[in-house]
């Protein structure tokens, strides 16, 4: 199945946009590469509200959201996950205004490190990110008008969550599921079987909108997921393929596989197949005498 990219957004920084009944939207003037324009931000709720995703420490974006609050209670911070660009700010947003900050837990890695190996997206982490309430899996939180049931969907980080509002068919689905590119998923923060799992989850259920932590909606999530899915297999089936070829390295089959690739993010997409590779060697399809990791030497199963 085709996977097509919407990459047309305004991000109006500064702004709040309506972009469903009692839910408004602002980005963050943080673009780059990874975060595409900027982190959004949700506020929902008419009377007293909820915000999900404060985003990262930036003082404008504080501003902008307690203008857009504009003096209603607001009872909780709801935290996706805790990489810089998305949490650090709820520690602020919760001081102003005396909300309940809540999310899965404190940011972990996805497994151990193993023995000599550093973990490289430890700079993006916030580590001091703990949250006043954990939310189980499927937990409902009821608000003012409004309630958010937190859906656990680790992968692209082992804490992460996604955030249904209920009865209304929108799913606030943060770095899981995007419309402007797929989610980038590195080990030891990260883990391809679990991202493919909450695919399954969120596949398994009928919302009919989602918003993502950048970019614009995704309009029809489950036509889109399964286009990602299918991206996936595509990308294990490449990977394989340079495997079966004689890449014996995940360099050689970066270079390969993402040559068309912006080659600032060749370090994301070195991880992104070691995560795949991870799968793969679990699966018995490939392997290597050590365990996996970016310097291991990758033999067909």
């Amino acid at each position: 199945m085709a996977l097509e990219f919407e990459t047309r957004f305004d991000p109006a920084y500064g702004d709040a946009i309506k972009v469903a009944p009692d839910v408004l939207r602002l980005t963050v003037n943080n673009p780059s590469a990874f975060t595409f324009h900027g982190t959004n931000s949700y506020i929902v709720g008419k009377s007293t509200l909820a915000v999900i995703d404060p985003g990262p420490e930036d003082e404008a974006h504080l501003r902008a959201l307690l203008k857009a609050i504009d003096g209603r209670p607001v009872s909780h911070i709801f935290v996706s996950h805790t990489h810089r660009d998305h949490s650090p700010l709820a520690t602020h947003l919760a001081r102003e205004t005396g909300a309940l900050v809540c999310a899965e837990g404190p940011h972990r890695a996805a497994r151990p490190l193993r023995i000599g190996e550093t973990n490289p997206l430890d700079a993006s982490a916030d580590m001091d990110f703990v949250p006043d309430r954990a939310l189980a899996d499927d937990e409902l939180v009821e608000g003012d008008g409004w309630a958010i049931r937190a859906i656990h969907t680790p992968g692209h980080a082992a804490n992460h969550a996604a955030f249904a509002l209920e009865n209304t068919g929108i799913l606030f689905s943060a770095d899981h599921v995007m419309a402007w590119a797929t989610s980038i998923v590195a080990p030891p923060d990260g883990a391809m079987s679990d991202y493919m799992a909450s695919l399954d989850r969120l596949l398994a259920r009928d919302d009919t909108v989602f918003f993502p932590g950048h970019g614009g909606r995704v309009k029809s999530p489950q036509r889109f997921m399964r286009g990602l899915k299918a991206h996936r297999k595509m990308r294990e089936r490449a990977i394989l393929d340079r495997v079966t070829r004689g890449d014996r390295t995940i360099p050689e089959m970066v270079s390969s596989i993402y040559r068309d690739t912006d080659p600032r993010l060749h370090g994301a997409a070195a991880l992104s197949v070691l995560a795949h590779l991870e799968d793969l060697v679990a699966r018995g399809a490939v392997t290597t005498e050590t365990e996996p990791s970016i310097d291991a030497v990758y033999l067909p199963g």
